[in-house]
């Protein structure tokens, strides 16, 4: 009679293993499906959207969130295989959703400020920012971090919730202002040094005459005298401009004998 239900429960076991593994080989390939067509339909989503003219920075938003639902789904059609009743992971869901909202919360204001950027659009892909402290050009705005590439190159993800609350520099604009600040020594002339950077300004194409360059006596310093130009330019233009601007006047300074100051010491001896 015990080698009978011994028996029984062996093929118990044996029949139960045989559901069970073939149930993991569906969900397997499930998964394993799952993730092709996934990656199919983002695709054929972005294609969608760029075919249709949507600005960049919505196409990222709304691929990322495509990408997230069906990444769900794909989950639950997993669950389903695996013989967990699909309704009582909802009902287990409802039960926990509480405490999940808590612990996400965070995520849910980042999902939020990911709508508010898309509505306003204090920038878009392909501008200049800085916020948070940090600086870079906006490579994709997903559902919950925006991600910025930096000067030097690395990435940095900024949360959507405190780029919608905090505040946000975009460097993004038709026309900046570029301003330099050049020290000379005491004693120059200085309507020389104005002079020659007149002359310096007219030689550069890339200024725009309106509004027009402004040159002024900035402040009389320790050991300089500190000379104030303002210009304007396009914005794509601003750092070439103000980087050439330096190498000019440095270069022709020395050709005109304007000296630059450098930090002295007087020492009176009784």
């Amino acid at each position: 009679m015990e080698g009978l239900q011994i028996e029984s429960v062996i093929k118990s076991f044996i029949e139960y293993g045989f559901t069970l593994g073939l149930a993991i080989i569906k969900a397997l390939i499930i998964l394993a499906i799952g993730k092709i067509l996934i990656s199919f339909i983002n695709k054929v989503v972005r294609r969608l959207l760029r075919k249709r003219g949507v600005d960049p920075s919505v196409q990222s938003f709304v691929s990322s969130l495509v990408y997230v639902i069906l990444i769900v789904l794909l989950i639950i059609s997993i669950i389903g295989v695996l013989g967990i009743q699909t309704t009582s992971f909802a009902a287990l869901l409802a039960s926990v959703g509480v405490a999940v909202g808590m612990a996400l919360s965070g995520n849910l204001s980042n999902f939020a400020g990911g709508i508010l950027i898309l509505l306003f659009k204090p920038f878009k892909v392909g501008d200049f920012i800085t916020a948070q402290g940090i600086s870079g050009t906006v490579v994709e705005i997903q559902i919950f971090h925006t991600i910025l590439n930096g000067s030097d190159n690395i990435r940095q993800y900024i949360p959507n919730g405190s780029l919608s609350s905090g505040v946000v520099t975009n460097f993004n604009v038709d026309k900046r202002r570029v301003e330099w600040i050049f020290g000379v020594d005491y004693g120059e002339d200085y309507d020389k040094v104005k002079s020659v950077i007149k002359k310096i300004l007219a030689k550069e194409s890339r200024l725009l005459p309106d509004p027009a360059p402004f040159i002024a006596l900035h402040a009389l310093d320790s050991s300089s005298v500190n000379i104030i130009v303002r210009a304007w330019v396009e914005g794509s233009d601003y750092w070439e401009v103000y980087f050439d601007m330096n190498k000019e006047v440095y270069a022709t300074f020395n050709a005109e004998g304007i000296n630059f100051p450098f930090p002295q010491l007087t020492v009176h001896q009784a």
